[in-house]
């Protein structure tokens, strides 16, 4: 049932004030239908009544007998005396009537002995043939047609005789439907027309935000122009106006960190370059290679920490890239150091990434797959909507309990921070951010015939 549900603000604001008027109106028409019948039985009764009364009272002016004359129906209007009740076993008796119709008639000072009230088809009294005629020679000229004949018979107080008076029930008309359904429409199309507006005015801001958060988690270093004007409704304003606040305020934070991770760079790499001019002088060429190994050491690992630190605000542009190329490039590069890095199947993809970025990242997978298993196979795939670069080893693998772990900065299946066991722990790290960096993720998992299968899984458009 939720997959039918509208997932936008407007949407679903709309959708309720569509049910709740739907039960408003289910309501309202409930209510007016029934006073419409109200109406129509009041009208029914008090017809009954007066013709009652109205007869009853000629009758005693003239001296007739209201008897119904011989040959013909009586008419409609015409009240009748007759010596036994018209009602039949088949007539169903409306108690209802019966009840509103002696207060009335008790009221106007007629006591009454026994009431009857009862409806009949038009079809089955002699008016119904009357109006079936009248039908063929005039058609239907848009008036109600008579569809029930109401039957009243009163027997007074202290006589054997039946005063019976009738009138005619009309069809219902569809008109009140009609109606009721256009104004339904009606308020619909007002109603929901100025909610959508206001909502509009709502939403339409907060989309807008929407896509500059989004934009600003994917890249931080977005310009200050970008940002979106305060606009809808006070609450909205604020919120906008808050965002953009606490965005001015993250970037100055960054401009900052980026400051201060240059002036660490620059401070402990100068020494570091100076330590490697004065080991030189060592005479000890042992020494000075262990010397020269250790800087070197701490200079990759600062280098490694400081992209870290930076892959959130890169500053090379994305470009479009063929990522077999790229990867088999980075491959080379091993191989011109006689490393067992090789390439393995690889498919055309043309992506828009930051190359430097993503070169480094395979780089790094491929080091790690030298630094455990001495060797690594590189391959380039496309798997369903992803771009999958995959480095293959064949080393010991990971307990599946430390996948995830591993790939946070400074872990390491070696608890030791020597680069010849494994390092500082930061190339698993940078590649995994690296991977986010692009919308994709790096992907660790050990391989049924032994070893270890990173992947760099990229979304393709």
């Amino acid at each position: 049932m939720r997959r039918f549900l509208p997932k936008s603000l407007q949407g679903q604001m709309l959708l309720a004030v569509a049910l709740a008027l739907l039960v408003a109106q289910g309501i309202g028409a409930g209510i007016a239908y029934r006073a419409q019948l109200e109406r129509e039985e009041n009208g029914i009764i008090h017809s009954l009544a007066f013709r009652m009364i109205g007869g009853r009272v000629l009758r005693q002016a003239d001296g007739s007998e209201m008897r119904p004359p011989r040959g013909r129906p009586p008419r409609m209007g015409r009240l009748l005396r007759m010596d036994a009740t018209p009602l039949l076993e088949s007539d169903k008796r409306k108690r209802a009537f019966e009840a509103k119709l002696g207060d009335i008639l008790s009221a106007q000072g007629l006591e009454t002995a026994e009431i009857q009230v009862f409806e009949r088809d038009i079809d089955d009294t002699p008016l119904g043939r009357f109006f079936e005629r009248r039908r063929e020679l005039r058609g239907r000229d848009g008036r109600p047609e008579p569809e029930s004949v109401i039957i009243a018979s009163v027997r007074e107080q202290g006589s054997d005789q039946w005063l019976v008076a009738r009138t005619l029930r009309d069809e219902r008309e569809p008109r009140f439907l009609r109606n009721l359904i256009g104004q339904t429409l009606l308020i619909y199309v007002v109603l929901i027309g100025v909610i959508a507006l206001i909502l509009r005015r709502i939403t339409k801001p907060l989309a807008a935000l929407t896509r500059r958060v989004e934009d600003f988690a994917a890249n931080p270093a977005l310009s200050p122009d970008g940002r979106v004007e305060p606009q809808g409704p006070l609450d909205t304003r604020s919120l906008i106006a808050a965002h953009n606040a606490m965005e001015a305020r993250i970037g100055a934070l960054l401009d900052e960190k980026d400051v201060m991770l240059g002036a660490i760079g620059h401070d402990l790499k100068t020494p570091l370059a100076a330590l490697r001019v004065r080991i030189e002088s060592v005479d000890d060429d042992h020494e000075r290679a262990k010397m020269a190994g250790t800087i070197e050491d701490i200079t990759r690992t600062l280098d490694d920490i400081l992209s870290l630190a930076r892959v959130g605000r890169p500053s090379d542009p994305v470009e479009p890239t063929e990522i077999s190329a790229l990867t088999a490039s980075v491959v080379e590069e091993f191989e011109d150091m006689g490393q067992a890095v090789e390439l393995g199947d690889t498919t055309r993809i043309v992506l828009p990434v930051r190359a430097t970025w993503l070169r480094r990242a395979i780089r790094n997978l491929a080091s790690n797959a030298l630094r455990y298993a001495g060797g690594a196979c590189v391959t380039v795939e496309k798997r369903g909507n992803l771009a999958v670069i995959s480095v293959a080893d064949n080393g010991p693998g990971i307990p599946e309990d430390e996948l995830g772990r591993m790939m946070e900065p400074f872990e390491r299946g070696d608890p030791s921070r020597n680069r010849g066991t494994g390092g500082a722990g930061i190339g698993l790290a940078l590649a995994r951010a690296i991977a986010e960096q692009h919308g994709g993720s790096l992907v660790l998992r050990n391989r049924a015939e032994g070893g270890l299968n990173a992947e760099l899984r990229l979304p393709i458009g």
